[in-house]
């Protein structure tokens, strides 16, 4: 049902529902109170007059008769299609054996496996997702996390970023984009919390990304400010108003106020210094909570992520069996 769908689905999945929200409810109800034939005779019901805008549908996305149906547990619902199909003339229809929630349970799986990772943190406003993006253009195999997350994941995360996608069709996505990587070389990612906004690194990978080699880069905050200056301010002052409010107690009444007073009279970069004084002791909280001699630091002068990029790549390159110049 689109209910379903939109929790979450296998990525690149078209939706055509048998049934809507309101249908399959009363389908569950029915089966759950009366019988499993009770609702096996409403479906029926439910299904028939839609049967001819279900080849019509299937035709539009897979015009050449080659599809692969899958329903909740690959039961019922996507044995029926698929029969629908074959019945009306399509070549090569394939059910996924137990449906989407054997994909589900294979991928939560398929995150506990030992990943070869290197880990790219630093403070806010150091520019790591640009970094990232050149490293990948470097040659290097990268994930964004918070690009997947569409969030930043500070309270202005969400500022400028499309709705964030369910927990598990964040997972969906980011299984999609991890299994199509050489497990065999190192993969790139951000240091993050747990959480990005509102959805969830699977636990299992997060744990991998909290023990391994992480490459803290220092820039300047004066550098770092102008950054969030050019990346923020483009957008209404409200929104930036509001990340200040959530904030508020973090920060102290009194910086809070003075941030919110340099935004109203369009002085961001003083207004992002006073952000970045919480948010650096924050993260550096964080740093330290990671295994001794898994941090090294890396002082670049620049926020040129392609100059940067490169630098932490020579760095790596050099130093990737010592790891000395831990914090």
């Amino acid at each position: 049902s689109p209910g379903e769908y939109d929790k979450g689905h296998i990525p690149g999945a078209i939706n055509i529902p048998l049934f809507n929200n309101e249908e399959r409810a009363h389908i569950g109800t029915v089966y759950k109170q009366q019988s499993r034939e009770k609702a096996i005779e409403i479906g029926y019901r439910l299904v028939s007059p839609k049967l001819q805008h279900f080849i019509d549908a299937s035709l539009e996305t897979a015009p050449g008769k080659q599809v692969i149906v899958h329903c909740w547990r690959g039961g019922m619902r996507s044995q029926a299609f698929a029969q629908h199909l074959h019945d009306h003339g399509f070549d090569e229809v394939f059910v996924v054996e137990g449906g989407y929630k054997t994909f589900r349970n294979y991928l939560l799986t398929f995150f506990a496996n030992p990943f070869l990772l290197n880990v790219l943190g630093g403070y806010t406003g150091s520019g790591k997702t640009y970094i990232l993006q050149e490293l990948k253009k470097l040659g290097e195999q990268v994930i964004d996390l918070e690009g997947l997350a569409c969030h930043k994941g500070s309270s202005f995360g969400s500022i400028g970023q499309a709705a964030q996608p369910t927990v598990e069709q964040f997972e969906n996505n980011l299984f999609e984009q991890w299994r199509k990587l050489d497990l065999r070389k190192t993969i790139w990612v951000e240091d993050e919390s747990h959480d990005i906004g509102g959805v969830k690194i699977p636990m299992p990978l997060f744990l991998q990304i909290r023990k391994a080699p992480t490459y803290f880069i220092e820039i300047s905050k004066e550098l770092r400010a102008s950054l969030l200056v050019n990346d923020y301010t483009t957008c209404d002052q409200k929104k930036l108003i509001e990340a200040i409010n959530r904030i508020t107690k973090r920060l102290g009444g009194l910086e809070a106020g003075n941030a919110i007073e340099h935004i109203r009279n369009e002085r961001f970069f003083e207004a992002a210094l006073i952000t970045l004084g919480y948010y650096d002791k924050s993260y550096l909280k964080g740093v330290r909570m990671r295994p001794d001699g898994s941090v090294i630091r890396l002082p670049l002068h620049s926020i040129d992520p392609s100059e940067n990029a490169q630098t932490i790549l020579k760095f790596v390159n050099k130093h990737e069996h010592d790891q000395t110049y831990a914090v």
